[in-house]
């Protein structure tokens, strides 16, 4: 990936990359029906980063709780749906792994339920599964979360609209203006080909590089089905993410 640089009116050097449009969604498309009223409609202002968006928020493992990376012991009971382990790798576009950043996650429930006053979808919410999650990668870019399989949902974006199985993953490496967002979904969904989100990303590869593959080495026996994903900052083989003016809980 080319990254050229430019000065801003107020002498600092700001990098910019080129823009991969097969890969990333376009800010409006009319497949994505809410993404017309959504999408930014004047060009972007760069805005100066001093010390303190460069050095802050502070996002170690204080920022870490017990349990935060097992959604399934976060309450007094155990949440209903199949138990998964989702686990992998953070690497930069070399391929190293990348330390100490944290992973957050959101998702549905097992019937397709947020727990969110927005959604008004007529499932079962359930009072052992909040469905949010937080980690911090170990020395070796690792990750791991234990979580229940979220269900699709309907979404009213066209006739019989279904959102396919996903997981919403955030990373904020060293610094909050350094977040990044995406969507991870499980291999052999039958609803990837009607979902205009899913299919926003024009690249076929890249869209198999937002897939998990089932692993059967590191599944708990008797216990929890394993998924394996890894997400790729930059390069060739980088995971897709959202653009920042475009985030949303679908």
């Amino acid at each position: 990936m080319t990254v050229h640089e430019t000065r801003s009116e107020s002498g600092l050097i700001l990098p910019e990359y080129a823009s991969d449009d097969a890969s990333h969604a376009p800010l409006d498309s009319a497949e994505y029906r809410s993404s017309t009223l959504r999408h930014p409609k004047q060009p972007l202002q760069y805005l100066p980063q001093y010390l303190t968006e460069i050095t802050g928020p502070l996002l170690g493992q204080d920022r870490c709780a017990d349990n935060d990376d097992d959604l399934t012991a976060q309450h007094d009971g155990e949440p209903l749906g199949e138990r998964i382990i989702v686990s992998g790798k953070v690497l930069d576009s070399s391929g190293k792994p990348v330390p100490n950043t944290l992973v957050e996650i959101w998702q549905a429930n097992s019937a397709g339920r947020y727990l969110h006053q927005g959604d008004r979808h007529p499932a079962p919410l359930d009072p052992n599964f909040s469905g949010t999650g937080r980690c911090m990668t170990d020395a070796e870019g690792n990750y791991r979360f234990v979580t229940i399989k979220p269900g699709a949902y309907p979404w009213r974006n066209h006739d019989n609209a279904w959102r396919p199985a996903h997981i919403h993953f955030s990373l904020f490496g060293q610094a909050f203006t350094q977040r990044l967002i995406t969507q991870m979904y499980f291999p052999g969904d039958p609803l990837f080909y009607q979902d205009p989100i899913f299919n926003s990303v024009r690249d076929e590869k890249a869209r198999e590089r937002m897939i998990s593959r089932f692993d059967l080495d590191s599944t708990a026996p008797e216990w929890a089905l394993s998924y394996k994903w890894d997400i790729v900052l930059r390069g060739p083989q980088a995971t897709v993410f959202e653009d920042e003016e475009e985030e949303d809980d679908d």
